[in-house]
């Protein structure tokens, strides 16, 4: 194989060709491209992606593929992503925790969070979803995950090992209760049973682990933001400023945790009538859109009031796993939302390469 480069160093400087428009620089500068080493016909570079399967990052690999082959090497990538911080102590086996969250109940945030969870596991990744919504559990119905967690003894302990549907293992707090009993618990036993719920269960090894939180900033909600080592969070609301202006007062919440939102999504905008083909905004339109400009967060699409949706949480088939625009669209949020993980993260580690330093003359 007749190679264009002779030295690690000069396939590394051929490697800023490579643009992270993003972070509007190359992959080199921004401290995506780790390592470089030649051996023989193979080139090895260790990337820093931000996140498994996530588009970008994907894009990413395969422009730096691109460039090896150019230079004459087969390449030979291995992409490690960054960790949250503290999560190596509480999630060891976990690269990325993403929360889903609204400001109001009512607004379809666990079918945004089963229906992201799904479309990751349809992406290729190892998915876990941890239904935390303590008054609405209703996870295991989304994702056809209704079967009662086996308990098996992992590294000497008992354990809760969850069942798994589409890809993505469910572990639910409705686990505790009965179908029909309510949940009728004060601050201290919610934050007790999410803990020890949490901490019972058998994991694995998962790209990401999605936290569908109760609606509100209340005791629930806040013991998962104390608990776990949350990567970002993702904020449902539906169009009208009844639903934006709760989500606007949740979205604090975060930033008391130093907790990065990922996104907002506006749910239910628009209507199709399956008979005339007319489209309808039921509940208006644009509020999503219209909160994530005045916060300056990134708006990650909207989805439609569809009946599709609906049926297929009901039957426990998520519509991302469908066929049509809707499913598309769902597909695109989940992609959507690894990709703001990897952004994060890759703009985190921009910010720790130092700079380069000039020598004397």
């Amino acid at each position: 194989m007749t190679h264009s480069i002779d030295t690690a160093a000069d396939l590394r400087d051929s490697l800023r060709r490579v643009e992270d428009a993003d972070l509007g620089d190359d992959v080199v500068s921004t401290g995506l491209v780790r390592e470089v080493t030649l051996e023989g016909d193979t080139a090895r570079v260790d990337l820093a992606l931000g996140a498994v399967h996530a588009p970008t990052d994907e894009r990413l690999a395969s422009d730096v593929r691109e460039v090896v082959r150019e230079a004459g090497f087969d390449p030979e990538l291995t992409a490690t992503p960054e960790r949250t911080p503290g999560a190596e102590s509480v999630l060891p086996n976990v690269d990325a925790v993403v929360a889903v969250a609204s400001g109001k109940g009512g607004v379809g945030k666990s079918t945004v969070a089963s229906n992201v969870a799904a479309g990751l596991a349809d992406r290729g990744a190892s998915v876990g979803l941890f239904d935390a919504d303590v008054y609405g559990p209703n996870a295991p119905r989304m994702l056809g995950a209704n079967a009662t967690p086996d308990v098996e003894t992992v590294d000497g302990e008992k354990r809760l090992v969850p069942p798994e549907n589409h890809g993505v293992t469910v572990a639910s707090v409705g686990s505790l209760v009965g179908d029909d009993d309510p949940v009728v618990w004060r601050g201290p036993m919610a934050h007790s049973a999410l803990t020890d719920l949490f901490e019972d269960v058998a994991w694995g090894s998962l790209d990401y682990l999605v936290v569908d939180l109760p609606p509100g900033t209340g005791d629930a909600q806040l013991s998962v933001l104390q608990t776990l080592p949350v990567t970002g969070a993702v904020v449902v609301t539906t169009p009208q400023a009844v639903a934006t202006d709760d989500t606007r007062r949740s979205m604090r919440a975060f930033g008391e945790f130093d907790t990065p939102v990922l996104g907002v999504v506006e749910n239910m905008r628009t209507f199709v009538c399956p008979d005339c083909g007319s489209a309808h905004d039921v509940f208006g339109a644009g509020g999503g859109e219209s909160l994530a400009e005045e916060t300056g967060l990134p708006y990650l699409g909207s989805l439609p009031l569809d009946p599709q949706v609906r049926a297929g949480g009901d039957e426990g088939r998520p519509a991302v796993l469908g066929d049509g625009e809707t499913a598309e669209t769902l597909r695109t949020l989940a992609g959507r939302v690894a990709d703001q993980v990897g952004l994060l993260r890759r703009h985190r580690r921009m910010k720790n390469v130092a700079p380069p330093t000039e020598s004397a003359p």
